[in-house]
């Protein structure tokens, strides 16, 4: 009978002398000294601590690959630190740094789009509009209104890149359009930020009429003897590029913003060369003459100021000169 039983496996054994930790599990779990091992607080928090961190609290800079702490952006205009690259700004943000407190009238904030094609992406065209809204808390890609730059009377239209990418469909021609024609009756100069993607998909050629809609009504406005500027910023593409955003009285952009109509990837592969250096960035654009002007960010509220007194005539830039700016 004993010679039945099973004898030892001299590997085995050789195995647990050599790592008695193997031999005996409960080994692991107890210190040098023998006595049981108690997890610190840190390593009880290791895998919990990730979950409670607050999420986008840093931004890495598309420009230069800088990592910023959010806060810090937010309070230099959402301009990076290290290489001043122009962040896109979200329209509210861009009301708040431009136009006087206290002086922002919002106009035509009930106008909605309205889904005519019954349009299906991946999502419906509706369900995407419902989405927009809820997340920006406006109606419609395009803030419009009138205030005051430095105590000069404007009237503001703004595109904020979050609502669908600054996409211009029907909503966005018609408040252009109503802007324009607001400027007009008024009297006084219209000013429009862009920072969009181009023409709305969704809307298919509904949204590309919008391009002779928008150029047709600052003709209009240029005819009752209005003035408009326009702030290109980063980016502008597509259809609003290729209409009033490039047919105001005097044409501005922010510094690197990309402007143009297809992307340089799309051009590159139609003309299958190698495109220059810096092609379509502002600076480029600047060379070539489509651009009147680069402006920093901290710098654009007292240019907007100046260029509004040369529209005015002499008598403005007069009372500009009392006022102090």
């Amino acid at each position: 009978m004993a010679d039945d039983k099973k004898k030892p496996d001299p590997k085995k054994a050789d195995a647990r002398k050599a790592d008695p930790k193997k031999a005996d599990p409960k080994a692991a779990k107890r210190g040098a000294d023998g006595e049981p091992k108690r997890e610190g607080r840190l390593s009880r928090l290791r895998f919990s601590k990730k979950k409670d961190m607050p999420g986008g609290l840093w931004l890495k800079c598309e420009s230069c690959g800088e990592v910023i702490f959010r806060k810090e952006l937010e309070e230099k205009g959402r301009v990076c630190p290290e290489c001043s690259f122009h962040f896109t700004l979200p329209g509210k943000e861009r009301v708040q740094l431009v136009v006087d407190e206290g002086t922002w009238h919002e106009e035509f904030a009930g106008i909605e789009a309205m889904d005519r094609l019954d349009f299906q992406d991946s999502q419906p065209y509706a369900e995407k509009l419902d989405r927009s809204i809820k997340r920006t808390g406006q109606k419609e890609a395009l803030l419009c209104g009138s205030g005051e730059i430095l105590g000069r009377p404007v009237v503001l239209a703004i595109l904020d890149f979050s609502f669908m990418g600054g996409s211009m469909g029907e909503v966005v021609g018609e408040k252009i359009s109503l802007a324009c024609e607001l400027a007009a009756r008024d009297g006084k100069p219209l000013v429009i930020f862009t920072s969009s993607g181009g023409a709305r998909m969704h809307e298919g050629v509904l949204s590309l009429m919008q391009m002779a809609k928008t150029s047709a009504a600052l003709q209009s406005l240029n005819e009752a003897g209005g003035f408009s500027i326009c702030v290109m910023t980063h980016p502008t593409t597509g259809g609003v590029t290729a209409s009033f955003a490039s047919v105001t009285d005097i044409v501005l952009a922010e510094p690197g913003a990309l402007i143009g109509f297809a992307g340089p990837r799309v051009i590159a592969t139609t003309l299958k060369q190698e495109l220059p250096a810096g092609f379509q960035r502002a600076e480029f654009l600047l060379d070539k003459g489509m651009l009147d002007a680069i402006v920093d960010r901290p710098n654009l509220r007292e240019t907007l100021a100046h260029l509004l007194d040369y529209a005015k005539g002499p008598r403005a830039v007069g009372e500009g000169a009392k006022n102090g700016s």
